[in-house]
């Protein structure tokens, strides 16, 4: 039997058996025509990702922030919920101009096409995102966004409003590949955002960092939110790479499909 082979990275000796070729590998074929879903969360020992204020804490270092810009520089369009971006104010760009021109060279845009999630759609106008134009914005809400936001808004993004009470994801998805052509997205959250996706089989690979930081408290939110319920099913990862820098550790899972029973 062949013995696992072990990498030195950061110092650290780490298991690389049974790891893909890579985390960038090829996406899976899904029945449903929509973009590769790579989610990108960074974590602290005792699985909260920020805490019960749900302000933005920066308790990463910045090799996790420049990991999290070039998950975004891979991807096509980058998703974000409406929380999450009220509450970080970004602008979803790149810093870095190596990364921009990366992506030329790759054949993509400068930088991702930004799009925004939100039920209501009460979104702000006025939000650092909506002040720099280094690429499209797309926004997905329902028909209760009021008046005055949709007027405000449709001059700074496209809108796409259902009909139902909330979006639809799975139709948001093929959208974005229909239309726009999206064929890799990556989501940077929130939790409910994230979780709403997994629950729906639409996430396919999930980057995690864990910081040596303990939050602790039942209302500072997981990866899957704040819910008290369970998943509707148990979601098995399957680890495809793992990396030990300084006191962090990078982890990379593809997201595995339940398999249907026979009928």
């Amino acid at each position: 039997m062949r013995s696992a082979k072990r990498n030195k990275v950061g110092g650290a000796s780490v298991s690389r058996s049974k790891l893909s070729r890579g985390a960038q590998g090829r996406p899976n074929r899904t029945r449903v025509l929509r973009p590769f879903v790579t989610a990108t969360f960074a974590m602290t020992v005792d699985g909260k990702i920020t805490t019960r204020t749900f302000s933005p804490v920066d308790f990463t270092s910045r090799k996790d922030k420049l990991h999290l810009f070039r998950q975004r520089a891979l991807a096509d369009a980058v998703l974000i919920g409406h929380s999450t971006l009220k509450r970080d104010n970004v602008r979803l760009g790149l810093p870095q101009t190596d990364l921009c021109k990366a992506r030329m060279k790759r054949g993509q845009t400068p930088y991702p096409v930004r799009v925004i999630v939100s039920d209501k759609g009460r979104i702000d106008n006025h939000l650092n995102i909506f002040q720099s134009d280094i690429s499209p914005i797309i926004i997905f809400s329902t028909k209760r966004m009021p008046r005055k936001y949709q007027r405000a808004l449709e001059k700074k993004a496209t809108l796409h409003l259902s009909d139902a009470e909330h979006i639809d994801l799975a139709v948001m998805l093929h959208t974005l590949r229909d239309r726009y052509k999206i064929r890799t997205l990556a989501c940077e959250g929130g939790p409910t955002l994230f979780r709403s996706l997994l629950e729906r089989g639409l996430v396919d690979r999930l980057n995690l960092t864990i910081a040596p930081y303990m939050f602790g408290g039942a209302k500072a939110p997981t990866l899957a939110g704040l819910s008290n319920e369970f998943l509707p099913a148990s979601v098995h990862c399957a680890l495809i790479d793992m990396r030990v820098v300084g006191e962090e550790c990078f982890l990379t899972y593809r997201i595995k499909r339940r398999r249907r029973r026979p009928s």
